[in-house]
């Protein structure tokens, strides 16, 4: 999938052994545990003018290309409590057809790199583009980097989850 703008160009390819190069070494690396936890292969590329936009529009690519590459019937539901050494994370996904985010971060040690409106940013781009509703909620924790490493971590349990290929449309509306 390639989104490009007159502010970034990005390809996001799920399935297909790559590297993960943004330019943005926090955003590779929150990526590459994600994917890792989704347990997909993955290739992302991007060039960007602002860290802003890049976060954005990587969450708005790799939420269409996941819904592209969605089986008929999927669990439709995924969630995970992941903990990170202080940090503890609840996030929960259903790809409704609803796209909605509730993003509880609150670090109270920041770390250069890892800035919760970025994490906000990328998560409502891939819950427009992807139509899901998430939710993101710490129980605790003050280290900013380990409360957004347990976010993408956890994010990568809940999608895989919900991404899987089930026997049964998960509606009793008979449509998502």
């Amino acid at each position: 999938m390639r989104r490009k703008t007159k502010e970034t160009d990005i390809i996001v390819e799920i399935g297909k052994e790559g590297t993960i190069r943004t330019g943005d070494r926090v955003l590779d690396h929150m990526l590459t545990a994600l994917f890792f936890y989704m347990g997909v292969k993955a290739s992302v590329k991007a060039e960007y003018d602002l860290r802003h936009h890049l976060w954005e529009d990587v969450g708005i690519t790799l939420g269409e290309e996941i819904r592209a590459k969605l089986p008929e019937k999927f669990a439709r539901f995924g969630s995970a409590i992941m903990p990170m050494d202080d940090a503890l994370v609840l996030v929960a996904v259903d790809i409704s057809g609803r796209p909605y985010l509730s993003l509880e971060l609150d670090p109270k040690e920041g770390e250069e790199g890892f800035e919760v409106s970025l994490v906000r940013e990328f998560l409502w781009g891939l819950a427009r583009s992807l139509r899901a509703t998430i939710h993101v909620k710490q129980f605790s924790g003050i280290n900013a980097h380990h409360i957004i490493e347990a976010t993408f971590k956890g994010l990568g349990k809940a999608l895989g989850e919900a991404i899987k290929e089930v026997e049964r449309l998960e509606s009793t509306k008979g449509v998502i």
